[in-house]
């Protein structure tokens, strides 16, 4: 009997197997960083701090999610391993950020407009309430509702948006904040995601 070879489908269900027990150690990496790094200041609930903290949350949830439906369902090999990348690291960084706002003993939520914590950042907001490159509900059906070749340019375009959204953010918070536990952190955030845009264009130069 000639033993069958492993399907692309088989090795995806196990690769997403794989994908959710690393974002899950990743979450774990996340929230020990964030106890092991040192609080100088406990910053206050109406503080940059803690604004940034809420909304990158709810900003990086939403990049998690589109990067999971890019390694399950994309095309090309470089967007399904980007799909890893982006979502293993940004529940770790979730993690962090949850960690400060329970050192600081803060609520994880926040109860007021999003970007509140921003000069002028009631401008930033989008239509429907969304924060810089968040996207909508009607773009997200459109993302979990395509396969393929589709699927990889529709998540490239959306997921640069996305992070040059973030980076906005993370460029605020810089400008505010003073506590080195935050601006190291979302320095390496902009890092990280400025790096992935050259990557995520380039891509998009060779599978256009």
């Amino acid at each position: 009997m000639v033993a069958r070879r492993p399907t692309r489908a088989a090795g995806r269900r196990w690769g997403t197997v794989a994908l959710a027990l690393a974002i899950l150690v990743g979450l774990l990496l996340g929230y020990g960083a964030g106890w092991l790094t040192p609080t100088l200041t406990r910053p206050g609930d109406s503080s940059a701090e803690a604004g940034f903290a809420r909304d990158m949350t709810t900003h990086h949830t939403q990049a998690v999610q589109m990067a999971l439906v890019a390694f399950k369902y994309g095309q090309d090999d470089a967007v399904t391993r980007l799909g890893v990348d982006i979502a293993t690291g940004q529940q770790g960084e979730i993690g962090i950020m949850q960690t400060w706002l329970r050192q600081w003993q803060l609520d994880p939520t926040r109860t007021g407009p999003a970007m509140a914590w921003m000069p002028d950042g009631d401008q930033f907001m989008r239509e429907g309430g969304l924060m810089p490159g968040m996207a909508t509900k009607e773009e997200m059906d459109k993302l979990e509702a395509a396969r393929g070749h589709e699927l990889d340019l529709l998540f490239l375009n959306m997921m640069i948006k996305h992070h040059l959204g973030g980076i906005h953010m993370v460029d605020a918070v810089l400008d505010q904040s003073g506590n080195p536990q935050v601006t190291e952190a979302a320095q390496r955030m902009k890092n990280t995601q400025q790096g992935e845009i050259d990557n995520m264009r380039s891509i998009l130069d060779r599978i256009q």
